[in-house]
Order: structure tokens, then sequence, then C-alpha cells
């Protein structure tokens, strides 16, 4: 079993920059099977962009994909961990924060990402079903009435 997230996170992971279209990003999305991609700036971790951004913020609002940029919708405010955390504070934050994918920074560069695919390997059924539900209960803003 992994102790630290340095022997779970998958290294170098791709990702695009702030200049990128936002169908480039779905693109490699769709080519590397992923939810989401980190945003870089010479190596450097600025945000993440998934997805559910280019959903919601993109094809929801009606805008065009092919003039919007990365930069324009990447989430700037992203949880991180280091490569020597301990893989139970890993854990920790993505139930807490209710995200999927950890970037993984030594300073402000990114090295690798940590994903719950990559935590249910280390563990066993019980512990997978209780961070699977951590991580997927919706928040409040996403509760209709």
């Amino acid at each position: 079993m992994a102790k630290n997230v340095r022997e779970a996170m998958t290294s170098n992971p791709r990702s695009v920059g702030t200049t990128d279209s936002v169908v480039q990003a779905a693109r490699l999305m769709r080519d590397e099977h992923v939810g989401s991609l980190p945003v870089v700036e010479d190596g450097r971790l600025i945000g993440m962009i998934t997805d559910r951004d280019i959903a919601i913020r993109i094809v929801a609002e009606g805008a065009d994909p092919d003039s919007v940029t990365v930069g324009d919708v990447a989430s700037r405010r992203v949880v991180t961990v280091e490569p020597d955390q301990d893989i139970d504070e890993a854990r920790r934050l993505m139930a807490q924060h209710q995200v999927r994918r950890l970037p993984v920074v030594e300073g402000d560069e990114l090295v690798g990402i940590l994903a719950q695919a990559d935590l249910t390997r280390e563990e066993d059924a019980e512990q997978v079903g209780e961070m699977v539900e951590a991580i997927s209960e919706p928040s409040n803003a996403e509760r209709r009435v």
C-alpha cells in the first residue's frame, strides 16, 4: 500500500496552456481519456480545466468554443498536494474539496496528478466505497429542492 503521494501519483501528466483553445483541451481530454487537465505556464501550475467547466461555462452559455481560451474558463483556485505528503491527507483533501484529482506540485511546478483511480488501486472495497461517497456528495449549491 502506498504511503505517500509520490508512490501512487501519475508522473508527467498532460497539460494545457492558458492560450490553448477550449477545443484543443477537449480533444486532449478525449484522447487521454481524462475529465480534467492541469493548466500550466512555464511549467508552473496555474489552474485546472474540467469537462464540466467546458459544459457549464461554454456550451450551456452558447459561447463559441473555438474562440474561448483555456485561460478564459479554467479554475484558478486549485487544491494541490506535494509528492511526499501522506496519502491519507490527500484522500482527506479530495473528500473535503469534493475533487477526484489533485495536481501534485513541488513549489509551484507540476510534477504529477493523483487521481481517485490511483487511490482505489491501493484500497480495499469498503475504503473505496467510503472515498467515492465522500467525494461525490453533492454540495449545497448543487442540491435542488
